[in-house]
């Protein structure tokens, strides 16, 4: 992996325990931030980490009025790993234009099948599919 893919996964990581305990972003922030990777060569970009763990619940309702009409269900539905996939997807998409949709889409639908429910990716695709063609009309249509 990346640093960058390191760092989605432990971000959904990170917003999972948020979404399902409530604690705080920042003791939550510290404790990601400060473990070890097990396998050296592997290492997540802080910054990066950071960026999205921290600015994710400061759009939180403007994420979720994004992707709710992208769901045929509502967001309070969602599991919390696909919650927190999607939230990642969704603020990339929107607050990221440096990174392809492509990317975004396929890192999210990898999250989804590494931590998701079985099938889920299929949801997560489907879903950050419609959004990228309403945020990246002209990237989509480049």
């Amino acid at each position: 992996m990346t640093p960058k893919q390191l760092s989605r996964a432990r971000v959904v990581q990170a917003l999972y325990q948020w979404l399902v305990s409530g604690d705080d972003l920042g003791e939550i922030e510290e404790q990601f931030l400060s473990k070890k990777e097990p396998y050296p060569p592997y290492k997540i970009s802080k910054a990066f980490f950071s960026n999205l763990f921290l600015n994710i619940p400061k759009n939180i309702t403007l994420l979720d009025e994004i992707i709710e009409p992208s769901l045929d269900r509502g967001v309070d539905e969602l599991g919390p790993t696909e919650h927190a996939v999607l939230y990642v997807g969704t603020y990339e998409l929107k607050f990221q234009p440096e990174v392809p949709y492509k990317v975004v889409i396929n890192e999210a639908v990898e999250l989804t099948k590494l931590y998701g429910a079985d099938g889920a990716y299929k949801l997560v695709n489907t879903v950050l599919d419609k959004i990228a063609k309403e945020i990246r009309s002209i990237e989509i249509n480049a």
